[in-house]
């Protein structure tokens, strides 16, 4: 196997490679969002189901987080690690670093999966399922199912990245979109044609997860520029305290998401209980409901722009192994810019069309206080969505540098020091609103310390490496 097999990541236009990459990632990441949603839209236009379903599938979404921070973190980890050691020649660590990430995250998965059967009502509680009684219950049937297909869709989120980084995007997308679409063929057929429920919709999904994890273990049969063997699949602790740290931000920005959900449920369970209308307890679920599908259309919009500044990852990561900073600066600037025209373009569709958006959640079948209360989440909570994606893309891309301290601290702020706080905060003040002001409140300041990294980041990369000859280190060629 030639070790230079991925050598065009260091030749090819920037622009091309990041098209190619990036798209393909921001598919694949758009569908493993989509896997929730799908759920959600047709929970919500069942009958029998409605805002009640709407509110339990938004208690169970923050406990499948918690799964897929943890493959992140493995395979994001991978991924970066891999690029690096083959872009400097490194192809035995590459190797068993992917087989130490698989073995590392099968034994996640199982540890994770037997915490939450043991621990269900506790769980559904913390995130607000007892909001009322038929919420808690379609909680715990949802949320069974689930957890028995975690080993599947951890497996499937974590060697995504690992594929990407063998240089085979296209096979990552086209993995997660058949699963996806085993999801959006079987949710129909199991809710409204056997009306099995919220089992329905969970059991289309997991199948969905099988599918893609199937599609991951063949891929590692047919790897191009690693061949993987029973010895790949040890457990290093040296490997995994070199690519482990890498992933630590992906997984901070997942694992701080459930903990700023866990604030938010809890003080709208808090806050919806004092107010006039949400007190009532036929309409005790709505803000829990509508919340859930806003932070869904953020989640769309957030994974399109994770899925861009990820996809550049194998490339920065070869070029940075390959001492190419000039090339690393010149895709930096291009992904800041089209993460702004992203939050741009997701900005006006929030503010201009947020009835168009919430109809698709089933309002037609709820009251105009659902819609009402929507409106005003929608044009509220998604009002910085051009810093959101900024900021996300800046954590990204320190991380893909292999700076995994300053990409964890950033998204530590953001999510935990920010995210928590001040959604615990400011509803003390403006009551459910409150609940809304947080993320903006939160991700306007945290672009003021991104603007300042992106800036110290564009000046370190411009010091050296203006091109091969000047940047390549003594004795490679």
């Amino acid at each position: 196997m030639d070790q230079k097999s991925n050598a065009f990541l260091e030749t090819e236009p920037v622009g091309a490679l990041m098209r190619k990459f990036a798209a393909p990632c921001v598919v694949s990441l758009l569908v493993a969002a989509l896997y929730n949603i799908v759920d959600q839209i047709f929970i919500a236009n069942a009958g029998y189901l409605g805002s009640y379903g709407n509110a339990a599938n938004t208690v169970v979404f923050p406990l499948t987080v918690v799964a897929l921070a943890v493959a992140v973190m493995i395979g994001d980890g991978c991924c970066a690690f891999v690029s690096i050691s083959l872009g400097a020649g490194e192809k035995e660590d590459a190797q068993r670093s992917i087989g130490s990430a698989v073995t590392l995250c099968a034994a996640a998965s199982l540890i994770l999966t037997a915490a939450y059967f043991l621990f269900c009502d506790p769980l559904l509680t913390l995130f607000g399922g007892r909001v009322n009684g038929e919420t808690f219950r379609l909680s715990e049937e949802y949320f069974f199912y689930i957890s028995m297909g975690l080993p599947f869709y951890m497996f499937g989120q974590a060697l995504n990245p690992i594929i990407r980084s063998d240089g085979s995007p296209r096979f990552a997308m086209l993995s997660t979109l058949a699963g996806a679409a085993v999801n959006i063929a079987l949710d129909p057929l199991f809710i409204f044609g056997f009306h099995w429920g919220m089992m329905g919709a969970a059991v289309a999904t997991v199948l969905g997860q099988v599918l893609t994890a199937a599609l991951a273990v063949w891929y590692l049969r047919h790897m191009k520029a690693v061949r993987l063997t029973r010895d790949s699949f040890r457990l290093r602790g040296r490997l995994l305290r070199r690519f482990l740290p890498l992933g630590i931000c992906s997984f901070l920005s997942q694992i701080s998401l459930v903990a700023a959900m866990a604030a938010i449920n809890n003080m709208i369970r808090k806050y919806g209980a004092a107010d006039p209308v949400f007190g009532q307890e036929q309409y005790a679920q709505i803000p829990m409901a509508v919340v859930g599908i806003v932070m869904k259309f953020f989640q769309i919009v957030i994974s399109a722009s994770v899925g861009m500044a990820a996809g550049c990852i194998p490339i920065v990561g070869y070029n940075i192994g390959a001492a190419r900073k000039d090339r690393a600066r010149a895709l930096f600037t291009r992904l800041l810019a089209a993460e702004a025209a992203l939050g741009a373009a997701a900005l006006l569709i929030a503010e201009l069309f947020p009835r168009q958006l919430i109809a698709v959640f089933g309002a037609a079948n709820e009251s105009a206080y659902y819609t009402g209360f929507a409106v005003r989440a929608f044009r509220i909570y998604l009002c910085t969505l051009i810093f959101a994606c900024v900021n996300k893309a800046t954590f990204i891309y320190l991380q893909s540098l292999g700076k995994a301290l300053v990409s964890t601290l950033l998204s530590m702020v953001r999510e935990v020091v920010f995210g928590v706080g001040f959604a615990l905060l400011l509803p003390a003040f403006f009551g459910l609103d409150g609940v809304l002001y947080s993320m903006p409140v939160s991700d306007l300041l945290t672009f003021v310390l991104s603007a300042a990294v992106i800036v110290r980041t564009c000046r370190a990369l411009r010091d050296r490496g203006e091109g091969p000859a000047a940047s390549r280190p003594a004795g490679r060629e």
